[in-house]
């Protein structure tokens, strides 16, 4: 993933909470645009006790510590709420669709 990538989606108004997925197969949330950090190669994300993928539910409210991730460690982003995340694709190739028969 790129920095300016992930800054855009960052900036984008209203905020729409979004989960990184990482190439180690971690998860972490970004609830707040002010809870994350980007630089060229990596983003700071303040994370609450509560605030890990396998644990479901409100965000802490205050931040326990910052774990950081290599940029390009990041295979994926979804938003929170189930809904895409607006701002640029990813690039690459899309995948395929199958085509489904009709019935």
């Amino acid at each position: 993933m790129r920095a300016d990538d992930l800054r855009e989606l960052l900036n984008q108004r209203p905020f729409e909470p979004v989960r990184l997925h990482i190439s180690s197969g971690q998860a972490v949330d970004i609830w707040h645009p002010e809870l994350a950090i980007v630089s060229r190669s990596l983003v700071m994300v303040g994370v609450g006790r509560g605030d890990r993928a396998d644990e479901p539910g409100e965000p802490d409210r205050v931040v326990h510590h910052f774990a950081h991730y290599n940029l390009l460690h990041i295979v994926k982003i979804e938003p929170i709420n189930g809904q895409r995340p607006k701002g640029p694709r990813p690039k690459g190739p899309r995948p395929k669709r199958r085509k489904t028969k009709p019935k």
